[in-house]
């Protein structure tokens, strides 16, 4: 049980005090701007079978917003979210101006993917991909001439 507890060594050493800042600092969660993570958004992808089925977390996206690009073997998802509230009084002049952006992108390679077939639905802030699998052809049986 005591192996499974996590461990730290919390005594405080002088020459160590940045470096412990710098941990604290950087290594905390991942997750900002409505749950995203800051390097990409959330992705689960089923097996279905003869398909799979990639289900993107966008909340707060618009359709527009929203681009799947294909180069030869890798399919992108990117997204970008433009948010400008501007607040003025009787003259113009600003009370409150705030602005946030944020622009996210995941790239995956679907090698094993007919990517002529694949379709997207956006959603209730889900972007599902069906990406169907190639179909394997069985190869028929022959005999190699012996040289």
């Amino acid at each position: 049980m005591f192996g499974l507890t996590p461990y730290e060594n919390k005594g405080y050493d002088l020459f160590d005090v940045f470096h412990d800042f710098e941990k604290n600092f950087f290594d905390r969660d991942l997750t900002s701007y409505n749950g995203l993570m800051k390097n990409g958004f959330r992705t689960d992808i089923k097996d279905k079978g003869d398909k799979f089925v990639l289900e993107a977390e966008l909340p707060g996206f618009n359709k527009e917003d929203i681009s799947v690009d294909i180069d030869n073997e890798m399919l992108t998802i990117s997204a970008k979210h433009e948010d400008n509230k501007d607040e003025k009084d009787k003259e113009g002049r600003y009370v409150r101006r705030e602005r946030s952006y944020g622009c996210f992108q995941r790239s995956f390679n679907i090698a094993d993917i007919d990517d002529e077939h694949i379709d997207a639905q956006y959603e209730n802030g889900v972007l599902q991909l069906n990406l169907p699998k190639k179909t394997q052809k069985a190869q028929a049986a022959r005999k190699l001439e012996i040289k």
